[in-house]
This record gives C-alpha cells, sequence and structure tokens, in this order.
C-alpha cells in the first residue's frame, strides 16, 4: 500500500478517486461497467457497488439503460468550488477582461497539474472565427503556449525524457526540441505555440511569476488567418502589460489575508 506523507494510502478512497478521474477523462465517451472494472483492475462486483453509491450521491451518471457510465454533476460543482474558492483566480479574472476587450481574441488563465495545465478561466473572441476551449480542460504542458510558459520558469532537468504526445504535426515529441524551445521562450520572455495543440490556431503565453517558479500562465489564442506581423505585435504587448498588472495586484506569496495552498 502507498503512503502520502507518512500516512497510508486509505484503499477505498483511492479507488473512488481513480473512477471518477477516469470517467472525466473520457468525456463525453460513456463507459461500461466492464470497461471500468477491467481498466481499475477492479472486481466486476466491486466496481458495479461503487458506482452505486456514486450514482445516488450524484458524482456519476447513468443512461435509462443502466448500462453505461459517465462524470455527474457534483464533479462541476466541486470545480466550480475551487475555482470561486482561489484568489489567484479571483484576482485574474479582472484583467482578462481587460486583456480580451482590448485585442478581441480569446484569453486563457492556466495552472500546472503534474505534467499538464489545467484551465482555470477563459473569455471567448468576439470575432465569428474563434478557438474553442472550455474550463476544466487538461493539456500536457509540453503542447501549447500556457504549458510552454510555465515549464521555461523550471530547469531543463525537469523535463520528462519522452518521447512526448504528439497532437498536431507542430507539436513537440522530443526532450531535445522543446528544451530548445524553452530556451527561445526564457529569451523572448514569452511563449509561442504555432498550431502545435490545435491546428490553425496560434498561442501566447505569459508565466505570472507571483510563485517562483510560476504555476499560473493566462494566454491569448488567435486563428492563423486573423494574424499579422502588427497584430501580433500589439497581442505580445498587451499581454505583457495585462502580465505586469497582475503580478502588481498579486505579488510574490499571494493575496493578503489568503489561505496559501500547497497546490
Amino acid at each position: 500500500m502507498s503512503e502520502t506523507g507518512g500516512v497510508r494510502e486509505v484503499k477505498s478512497a483511492a479507488r473512488t478517486v481513480e473512477l471518477l478521474e477516469l470517467l472525466a477523462l473520457r468525456g463525453d465517451r460513456p463507459a461500461r461497467l466492464q470497461e471500468l472494472a477491467d481498466e481499475l483492475e477492479v472486481p466486476r462486483s466491486s466496481m458495479y457497488a461503487l458506482l452505486q453509491t456514486l450514482i445516488s450521491r450524484g458524482w456519476v451518471r447513468t443512461d435509462v439503460t443502466g448500462s453505461l457510465y459517465g462524470i455527474g454533476i457534483h464533479a462541476l460543482l466541486t470545480g466550480t468550488s475551487y475555482l470561486d474558492s482561489d484568489p489567484r483566480v479571483r484576482a485574474v479574472r479582472p484583467y482578462l477582461d481587460e486583456a480580451s476587450e482590448a485585442l478581441g481574441e480569446t484569453i486563457h488563465m492556466a495552472r500546472l497539474d503534474g505534467q499538464d495545465v489545467a484551465y482555470l478561466a477563459t473569455r471567448e473572441s468576439h470575432e465569428y472565427l474563434r478557438t474553442i476551449s472550455r474550463v476544466g480542460r487538461r493539456l500536457p504542458a509540453h503542447i501549447g503556449a500556457l504549458g510552454k510558459a510555465v515549464l521555461a520558469e523550471r530547469p531543463d532537468t525537469d523535463l520528462p525524457e519522452g518521447p512526448y504526445e504528439a497532437r498536431t504535426p507542430n507539436s513537440h515529441t522530443t526532450r531535445e526540441s522543446l528544451a530548445a524551445d524553452l530556451a527561445e521562450v526564457r529569451r523572448r520572455g514569452y511563449s509561442v505555440d504555432r498550431e502545435e495543440g490545435v491546428p490553425g490556431i496560434v498561442g501566447f503565453g505569459f508565466a505570472l511569476r507571483y510563485d517562483a517558479p510560476a504555476q499560473d500562465a493566462i494566454s491569448c489564442s488567435v486563428p492563423v488567418a486573423r494574424l499579422s506581423a502588427e497584430h501580433e505585435g500589439r497581442i505580445v504587448a498587451v499581454m505583457r502589460e495585462i502580465r505586469a498588472k497582475i503580478e502588481a495586484t498579486v505579488p510574490g506569496g499571494g493575496v493578503r489575508g489568503a489561505v496559501h495552498w500547497r497546490k
């Protein structure tokens, strides 16, 4: 049995979390009982009992036949509570609005979570041609402007060995190519994602350095069809200014009077 901070892991709690994370990762692909039992290496009868308990409490939902399972609404309510209680998300939101108004493009905030970044806030572009994203989305940190912005705040020795997952032909798949890109991010002061995560989309990422190393970042995403050299220059200038305002508002150590969570 594994241990966390010297305390033995509670097997039933770990299994419940693993099940919820698996269902969340599947998104709009509901799972059957046997699939879940096989994936988590749990007896079918034990998995069924766990699912029924979670269904009764709103953490899992099932279809009218009772044979398909997906993540339940209480997962959303808990996630919303996390966002509402996080002082840094609250502090950053008005500046995302300001950036969105100034640029007319989609603006994101995300946080590093293991080898991924999790999207915490998004302001969508008002243009007809826009990127598609949502709060709660996860993306490997080596893919995209947000992840590269925070990875560049860390030594390259922290990077996993690879090979890395590719989302498009432009995605980094080796540690060497990612490290070379991160060196440019450090030199430039911000990251650039040219269709690495989504075809047709360019992103510009800026680490928020109120933590050391940075855990959070903001970005601006723009369709290639709307990106000129002049527009790119304006995006970089506005986002640099927005980052400076955020870092002045949320100094090192976080928001005054707030609880300083480990993560």
